[in-house]
């Protein structure tokens, strides 16, 4: 990646074959981040331009042809255990595709658009429809039932992602009337309300924002858990139909049909006859776009006759007859007069641009996230720089490139992170696999903790009416909170006696906090703001151990058995619990009368054989009669305990369907014995 930050790869003196091979390794790890990691770095725009250069490079040296070039795949959304510990294709079954699920040649230019229109046959028909810019999904339907929802992968085979496609209402689970094989293809989205809630979500826990809707919709898609897939609430179109035999002659009239059969079709489609009334529809969205509730970023443009569709045939890797245009994202050249930096609720350290404020899509931009260190070299920025900023899908704000030709101001410096936190003067540090810069002084810096008390008091956490961020600022700034247990000694007379509060509001915010006492434990371990553990992970956490006594001597291991535990999360807790001014705090929220255990299920509990006593107990695939979920606290209710991992400790493994490759590898080479659900429940009943 360095060799392509200074310089053009036509510019660096390389050779035909050096540039081939570079563009090459550079487009295939792009593609991975892209559709795997859900977490590219590199704008559309500039792919596309590389990919072009490499089709050129390509087609002038014929003998440097290879079938792996990313030039003749298509990108895949499929995880190589080997390649990533991101958590994806196990659990899901791969199901070969029918059809190859192709992508789109695409184009930013409309004359090559208008070039594109001409050389297809005379008083050929096209319809244009919008490019919705989501994760492609392939919906197969038997016998009225909608049995199968395979991603593209990588064009021949893709994830059966059926369970969380199911939690999206607008797809019909079963038809009538329609033939017995179809299969339709769309774009699953989410809509930008729903991704502005989630980043404002994973921002308050200072997890990695999603950089668009796209990557938040792939990352959704792949989750193992359906519940937090229906939550977070994604969308569909479908935009074409596929099957033996099936009625209709133009690809317009099927997509009227699937409309007419309950399937989510975009309105925003037109039967154009000729090219001019192409480019009308280019022009009016290209405007009209930024109206809509999801992302889009272009135009598709499809030869109507299915006929003629199979007539024009198809590249190695896209239709003859389809091409996408794609909408410039809006730029603005800018001074990048100042980088300042932020410190949020966990310490992270995040730098800001500060900039000549600039028009961009309608609003004036004056500041925009560097994200971290890393980042910002990676552009090669510094004060004073003339840096382009474009909006990421039309709302945030990001700089993507330093305005190369333009000179530096003579007294411009290198840029330095800095070495120790702006706001307490603690030395800063950087956590091994972590791109953050992080303050470790949680007990003194001041932004830490006026975060981890508004944290503590939000509505999903311990849900204090009146204590707000400005009364927070306002209590810490005057030493009436200095932690989240002092919240529970705060008193009428010293909450009145504040500026704007009075006597009417220091009782309410007083029956707040008594009201509060009544939250139950889960919610309780969530507000306490221990670094990645989120809202669903604490409910996880909370179920597995029963009580902040259980969880406190929980070993590693013994954490990361649980779901969605990993090892950051697992750390984060031993260390919270290592710290004995966390343990201090801990007393006294305890001596308060906050809920610190959930006895609901105590008595329940005592009376189950624990037949499973001493077991080590991994889960791998999926399951008929239970969940994952539900197997697990069945595992501990009968005495057994979970693990994340197989190793020479474990007993067995439930192993259901798809079962993880790496896991079943390890589990032979081990001679560990695999269990099926029927043998597991028998075990369970003394029968086994």
């Amino acid at each position: 990646m360095d060799l392509f930050d200074s310089l053009p790869i036509e510019e660096a003196g390389l050779t035909a074959e050096q540039e081939i091979k570079a563009l090459r390794e550079e487009l295939a790890e792009q593609n991975y981040k892209y559709y795997v990691l859900s977490a590219p770095t590199m704008s559309d725009r500039e792919f596309d331009e590389k990919m072009h250069r490499l089709q050129e490079l390509e087609a002038a040296h014929p003998e440097m042809y290879d079938p792996e070039s990313p030039t003749q795949k298509v990108g895949s959304d499929i995880v190589e255990s080997q390649k990533s510990k991101v958590e994806s294709s196990e659990g899901f079954a791969r199901i070969r595709h029918r059809y190859p699920m192709l992508s789109l040649a695409n184009t930013y230019s409309r004359e090559e658009v208008e070039d594109w229109v001409r050389k297809l046959p005379a008083n050929v028909e096209i319809v244009a429809e919008l490019k919705y810019d989501g994760l492609s999904i392939s919906l197969w339907y038997e016998n009225g039932k909608l049995v199968h929802a395979v991603t593209r992968g990588d064009g021949t085979e893709g994830d059966d992602v059926l369970p969380n496609i199911k939690t999206i209402t607008s797809i019909p689970q079963t038809l009538t009337n329609t033939p017995k094989r179809l299969e339709l293809r769309g774009e699953v989205l989410l809509p930008w309300e729903r991704f502005e809630a989630l980043n404002k979500q994973r921002e308050e826990q200072e997890e990695p924002l999603f950089a668009n809707p796209r990557n938040a919709a792939s990352g959704t898609l792949k989750l193992q858990d359906s519940k937090e897939v229906a939550r977070r609430g994604l969308t569909c179109y479908l935009y074409y139909m596929l099957g033996e035999h099936l009625p209709g002659k133009t690809h317009y009239e099927r997509l009227e049909l699937a409309r007419k059969w309950g399937f989510p079709v975009s309105d925003a489609i037109k039967v154009c006859k000729n090219v001019d009334e192409v480019m009308a529809f280019i022009a009016y969205w290209d405007m009209e776009r930024k109206n809509l509730p999801v992302a889009t970023d272009g135009i598709v443009l499809k030869v109507n006759d299915l006929a003629e569709q199979e007539e024009l045939g198809y590249t190695a890797k896209s239709p003859r007859w389809a091409i996408a245009y794609k909408f410039a994202a809006e730029r603005q050249l800018t001074l990048l007069k100042q980088i300042t930096y932020q410190v949020g609720r966990t310490g992270v350290v995040t730098p800001v641009a500060n900039l000549e404020p600039v028009q961009l899509s309608g609003t004036m931009v004056q500041r925009a996230t560097l994200h971290n260190e890393d980042f910002i070299r990676q552009l090669g920025i510094q004060e004073g720089d003339k840096v382009y900023v474009e909006k990421g899908g039309e709302i945030i704000p990001k700089i993507v490139e330093r305005e190369k030709s333009k000179d530096r101001l003579v007294d411009s410096k290198p840029y330095i992170f800095p070495e120790v936190c702006p706001e307490c003067g603690t030395t800063l540090v950087r956590v091994e696999g972590e791109a953050a810069w992080r303050c470790p002084n949680e007990v003194s810096c001041p932004p830490q903790l006026k975060g981890k008390l508004e944290h503590f008091v939000s509505r999903k956490a311990m849900n204090i009416e009146g204590l707000g961020s400005e009364t927070i600022g306002m209590l810490y700034e005057n030493g009436l909170l200095h932690s989240i247990a002092d919240i529970y000694s705060l008193k009428q007379e010293d909450l009145a006696a504040q500026e704007r509060l009075g006597e009417k509001s220091a009782q309410n915010i007083l029956q707040a906090i008594e009201g509060s006492k009544q939250v139950p434990w889960a919610r309780v371990l969530f507000a306490l703001g221990i670094r990645m553990v989120g809202e669903t992970t604490a409910k996880k956490i909370a179920k597995r151990f029963r009580s902040i006594d259980a969880l406190q001597w929980a070993s590693k291991d013994e954490l990361m058995g649980i779901e969605d535990v990993g090892e950051q999360i697992a750390d984060n807790i031993v260390a919270y619990f290592a710290d004995i001014r966390n343990l201090e705090i801990i007393t006294r929220l305890q001596a308060a009368g906050l809920q610190m255990a959930d006895v609901s299920n105590q008595q329940s509990a005592v009376s189950v054989p624990q037949v499973l006593a001493g077991k080590t107990i991994v889960i791998s695939g999926t399951f008929t009669h239970h969940s994952r979920d539900e197997y697990k606290q069945m595992i501990e209710d009968y005495g057994g305990k979970n693990s994340g991992s197989v190793s020479k400790k474990t007993d067995f493994i439930l192993a259901g369907e798809n079962m993880g490759p790496s896991k079943l590898e390890k589990a032979q080479s081990l001679g560990v014995r695999l269990m099926n659900e029927q043998e597991f429940l028998k075990v369970l009943k003394g029968e086994n």
